[in-house]
């Protein structure tokens, strides 16, 4: 026989403290996974939670920013579209679920 009934025996003890010492070394990954939920993913959510309050939300003279960049002021609103006046005389109709910002029609100026 190659191998010692010593190292066989001392081969099954190890094994059996082997539960304690896996969760020990899993321990540092759930550390980690609970960090990037706290510091990553919460947050996440509750700023998509608060966009699809305001654009459910959105009325008429609020000022509204889309997915491309386009500001504009809110003239007429519909169940999935909101038409945005871009210029004086242009008005082009955006879907609600592009909209990336509102801004309500209450708030003041900086300067005043």
């Amino acid at each position: 026989m190659i191998i010692s009934p010593a190292y066989a025996q001392a081969a099954g003890g190890a094994a059996e403290s082997g539960g304690l010492a896996s969760f020990i070394s899993l321990a540092p990954l759930f550390l980690v996974f609970i960090v990037f939920y706290v510091l990553m993913i919460r947050p996440q959510q509750k700023r998509m939670k608060t966009l699809q309050q305001s654009v459910e939300a959105v009325k008429k003279n609020d000022t509204v920013v889309t997915a491309g960049g386009i500001v504009g002021k809110v003239t007429k609103v519909e169940d999935r579209h909101v038409e945005v006046e871009i210029a004086p005389t242009v008005r082009v109709r955006v879907v609600k679920a592009t909209l990336t910002e509102v801004t309500s029609a209450n708030s003041k100026p900086a300067n005043d």
